[in-house]
């Protein structure tokens, strides 16, 4: 019996080598779909904790006073990594004076704390502050805390959203100004349920 034409391309195709990588990727796909699925258990348990030397590392507020994300604990926590040279944290920073406005009630806390040097950013952060209005906290990361918190990414703007036992509910990188506003709005809402 001969092979078709058609048959023997489909052979071709499916050697052994891209059998195995599809089966791979597939249940690689699999468990991230099982594991960022949302059982509706209020659990936070399988969620990674924010290590201490995020928070219990004191820096320093724009106001000059010291601050530790550790004096949040027990409230949902949003913390914002970005700097005043960055064309998407401009473009991001109303919308967070906005989730600012209507989550403070809420209960949940706004932190954004620069990239930059403390000593030479000190009166451009406070310009930027005073330029978008921002009424939440402002200060500087250490080289240490944001190192941490970005896992080797280095795009900013990031932020995090922490649960009240100090977990990371949910991490989104950079801004866009149609998906990242609602984006923020529904993992504030979940981790305020769940977190």
């Amino acid at each position: 019996m001969a092979i078709k034409k058609k048959d023997t391309a489909a052979i071709k195709f499916w050697t052994p080598l891209r059998v195995v990588t599809t089966l791979i990727v597939l249940v690689l796909l699999a468990a991230f779909g099982i594991s960022s699925c949302n059982s509706g258990n209020s659990s936070t348990a399988h969620l990674p904790i924010i290590p201490a030397v995020v928070f219990d590392t004191e820096m320093t507020a724009a106001n000059g006073n010291p601050i530790k994300l550790s004096n949040y604990s027990g409230k949902v926590l949003f913390v914002n990594l970005w700097a005043t040279w960055c064309g998407p944290c401009r473009m991001e920073t109303p919308e967070l004076v906005r989730l600012h406005q209507e989550y403070k009630a809420k209960g949940v806390e706004f932190v954004g704390l620069s990239t930059e040097d403390p000593n030479s950013s000190a009166q451009k952060v406070r310009d930027f502050v005073t330029q978008y209005g921002v009424d939440y906290q402002i200060g500087w990361a250490t080289r240490e805390v944001a190192l941490t918190l970005m896992q080797g990414k280095t795009t900013i703007p990031q932020s995090f959203i922490i649960t009240r036992d100090g977990r990371l509910f949910r991490k989104i990188d950079g801004f866009h100004p149609r998906r990242t506003p609602p984006e923020l709005r529904k993992a504030l809402d979940d981790a305020l349920v769940g977190g």
